[in-house]
């Protein structure tokens, strides 16, 4: 068995693809191997960006240096492939917001790319969505005020309302990646899942002020440096640690599932008060936080029901807050190097 994985080299994409070579497929990891969101960080971009491509590189997995949006190099790279998962993306509403059409390219064009390859092969695809395309108009009730944060709406199924809210560059592109996931279902019949998936976490994560929040947090922690708070630190969301999004990829082939849309989220949720605070327990480290004006287009609380997925093709979270964070938190300390 054989699959390519766009954006092979990013923190998800790297993770599938050491799961499937553990598994004995043979892996193609495609990907541009692009520093946008890394120059942005600070960090030494250099050794971050070559971590995972070095890490694929040493297991075996076939490294493939391009582009999606590059249809007809994508497509014959993909020949003789048994399965596509695609993880590339422009994946920070800050950028999308920057840079619109950056984004669209990214996202939009490189999935309709996707799509389209998968429709020529005759093969199966699963598509990275996000939660942000429910919108953040779910939580319109708890931006006036902090009590109305102990009074969330529930765990949000499938079947929620989309693009509530003010919506940014980066719901259309997410969005209409769903909208064409649908159209090449019922026009084409090709088998195509949908993935919307929460915030990921674990080793790995060059997290961000961008993007990767809860990286971002430990690696400020551990380096003694401020950490900036956009708006409140009773913000909520249920997170998923990385090993166990991969393993979703998995199953859902694995099963033979239909095409569909699905929630992949993780076990518990926690807020950013919350994960400061274990963060001061686990490191023995406080980080002062930055309290700094609500950004456009953020979620204020978001937890995901996941029974469809679970019940469709088997798959659940398993990692705990405390026990992913753990081992973020050592793999940060090792790796300290990539921060400074």
């Amino acid at each position: 068995m054989k699959v390519l994985v766009t954006g092979g080299c990013g923190f998800l994409g790297s993770h599938v693809c050491e799961l499937f070579h553990e598994k004995g497929w043979e892996v193609v990891a495609y990907d541009n191997m692009s520093k946008h969101e890394l120059i942005r960080t600070g960090y030494n971009v250099a050794a971050s960006r070559d971590y995972n491509f070095n890490l694929l590189r040493e297991l075996g997995v076939l490294i493939q240096r391009d582009d999606v949006t590059d249809f007809f190099t994508l497509l014959e790279s993909t020949r003789g492939c048994d399965y596509i998962v695609h993880t590339a993306a422009q994946p920070a509403m800050t950028i999308a917001l920057e840079n619109p059409v950056f984004d669209f390219e990214n996202n939009a064009l490189g999935t309709l790319n996707v799509l389209e390859v998968a429709r020529r092969l005759s093969i199966p695809a699963v598509l990275c969505s996000t939660i942000h395309v429910y919108g953040n108009g779910i939580n319109d009730s708890l931006v006036n005020g902090a009590t109305a944060f102990l009074r969330p709406k529930g765990p949000v199924k499938e079947t929620e309302s989309t693009l509530t809210g003010t919506i940014t560059p980066l719901h259309v592109s997410k969005y209409t990646n769903e909208l064409y996931a649908r159209a090449y279902t019922e026009s084409y019949n090709c088998r195509v899942a949908v993935f919307r998936l929460t915030g990921i976490y674990g080793p790995r994560q060059l997290g961000g002020e961008d993007h990767g929040w809860v990286a971002n947090f430990v690696i400020r922690t551990i380096l003694g440096l401020p950490i900036k708070i956009f708006g409140t630190d009773k913000q909520v969301r249920d997170i998923l640690y990385v090993k166990d999004a991969a393993q979703a990829f998995l199953d859902w082939y694995e099963a033979s599932c239909p095409s569909g849309l699905y929630n992949i989220g993780g076990p518990s949720a926690v807020s950013i008060r919350d994960l400061l605070s274990l963060l001061e327990e686990l490191t023995g480290k406080y980080s002062a936080a930055q309290p700094l004006p609500k950004r456009q287009g953020d979620l204020w609380w978001f937890v995901s029901d996941c029974t469809k997925a679970r019940d469709t093709f088997g798959w659940t979270p398993k990692v705990m807050p405390r026990e992913g964070i753990a081992e973020l938190v050592k793999w940060i300390e090792k790796e300290r190097r990539l921060f400074q």
